[in-house]
């Protein structure tokens, strides 16, 4: 490294954000995740052993994914390289596995490849890593915010330990930021800059489990800070509100947070609670989800989960579906809240869903005819055949009901709906054993 390499190296870790600069280096000075990095846990054995196999890490933004396997940098004997699957090619790809066979073949050193991201691989690029992790070429540390068992390759999760990261508890966040305003070194320490505690409540609380959020918001607020009187900079309550404008909340609209969220709505209304329900939905509507997306879960919901227990369920769903394709936000969430606090509240009932399925397993492992009597005689020479012939019109008899046989002879006895004893079904339930009970 010469002077001017030396310099623009120091002068990049001077101006580096927080977030970057109070990255830990060793096991020690990591905040969370202790069910996988606790003392007693197999990835701080194994990276305290430096025998590594290959690992992918899975969880939010802001939970330690890249802090881990830069841990892992510093502490193994291994040749360490990195690559971010959004901007590597196979260019890049094909100079690792090079040096790779170079360490291993000449020096007998193992590699240990960080790839940041790594659902961003297609799966021509996961399929080339394999044979070089299978052999033990190399060795893969994967990082990813979505579900590694969607987004990479069967063969890669089968050749690694999968470790689940957690959003970050807000004492642990608390902690980074208290850490980060002392830190002569690497934090804030020589801005001499004090925070109220209230200020830090609000920061570790707001930023969602993301500690870069947290960190990078205290940062902003030391630097745009004037000094006070005392000579210190302030960080208030006020300060910390203006450093981080909007609640970060993990939600990706095609990743996990968005199925977690709408199964976790869905099932809160079939669960009748209209309170979390409502909280899911505004989740979904705070990070921008469409709403003609969730209009058409909370209809679904009304026919799959309620039913005829309240037939009305239905007519609300659907009438918010067309209410929000026509008012658009912010007034939607009113309509959306209505639907869902009713599907949620509404008395519940499956059985039509029921009903369908059974059916449709009946239609496709029986073969079945029409009986004749309710075949169609309107067509030519139908009647002569005998079609229609002993069909009873149900409107001629009283109640306007007539016991004949409607379903197929091979299905005869065969019950698909059956009421529940929730809301209006139970009148339907009655009102069906009324007329199967009579006979004519």
């Amino acid at each position: 490294m010469d002077l001017f390499d030396y310099m623009r190296s120091n002068t990049m870790k001077s101006e580096a954000p927080l977030a970057s600069r109070m990255r830990p280096t060793t096991l020690d000075e990591i905040v969370g995740q202790q069910h996988i990095i606790g003392k007693d846990k197999l990835l701080y054995r194994a990276i305290r052993a430096d025998k590594l196999r290959s690992v992918i890490f899975y969880g939010p933004p802001g939970t330690g994914k890249t802090t881990i396997a830069k841990v892992i940098a510093h502490t193994t004997s291994a040749e360490f390289t990195q690559i971010n699957a959004t901007v590597a090619g196979k260019k890049d790809m094909e100079e690792v596995v090079r040096q790779a066979k170079d360490n291993l073949g000449m020096y007998g050193k193992r590699t240990i490849l960080f790839v940041d991201e790594i659902h961003r691989f297609n799966k021509g690029q996961q399929d080339y890593l394999l044979p070089f992790v299978e052999d033990g070429t190399l060795i893969l540390i994967g990082a990813t915010t979505e579900n590694p068992y969607f987004e990479v390759n069967g063969a890669l999760i089968s050749r690694s330990i999968i470790f689940e990261l957690k959003a970050l508890e807000k004492d642990d966040i608390k902690a980074l930021l208290t850490r980060a305003l002392t830190d002569m070194e690497k934090g804030m320490g020589a801005y001499e800059a004090v925070a109220d505690e209230d200020a830090l409540d609000f920061l570790a609380d707001i930023a969602g489990g993301d500690a870069r959020n947290a960190l990078n918001a205290l940062e902003l607020g030391i630097l745009t800070t004037e000094r006070s009187v005392d000579g210190k900079i302030h960080i208030t309550l006020p300060v910390a509100s203006e450093c981080i404008q909007k609640k970060t909340v993990r939600y990706d609209k095609g990743g996990d947070n968005h199925y977690d969220t709408i199964s976790a709505f869905i099932k809160s209304m079939r669960g009748s609670d209209p309170d979390a329900a409502v909280f899911y939905l505004a989740k979904m509507l705070y990070a921008g989800e469409d709403i003609k997306f969730i209009a058409r879960r909370i209809m679904i919901c009304a026919s799959e989960d309620v039913g005829n227990a309240d037939p009305q369920a239905i007519q609300v769903a659907a009438a918010a579906a067309q209410a929000v394709e026509r008012i658009g936000m912010p007034e939607s969430q009113i309509i959306l809240s209505q639907a869902a606090s009713y599907v949620a509240s509404a008395p519940k009932s499956n059985a039509a869903c029921n009903a369908i399925f059974e059916a449709m397993e009946a239609v496709k492992t029986t073969t079945t005819t029409v009986p004749v009597h309710l075949q169609d005689k309107h067509y030519g020479g139908a009647e002569k055949l005998g079609h229609g012939v002993g069909y009873l019109y149900a409107h001629d008899f009283p109640e306007h009901y007539v016991k004949q046989q409607y379903l197929p002879d091979e299905l005869v006895g065969r019950e698909f709906y059956r009421p529940s004893d929730n809301g209006y079904e139970k009148t339907i339930g009655e009102r069906l054993k009324h007329l199967r009970e009579r006979g004519y």
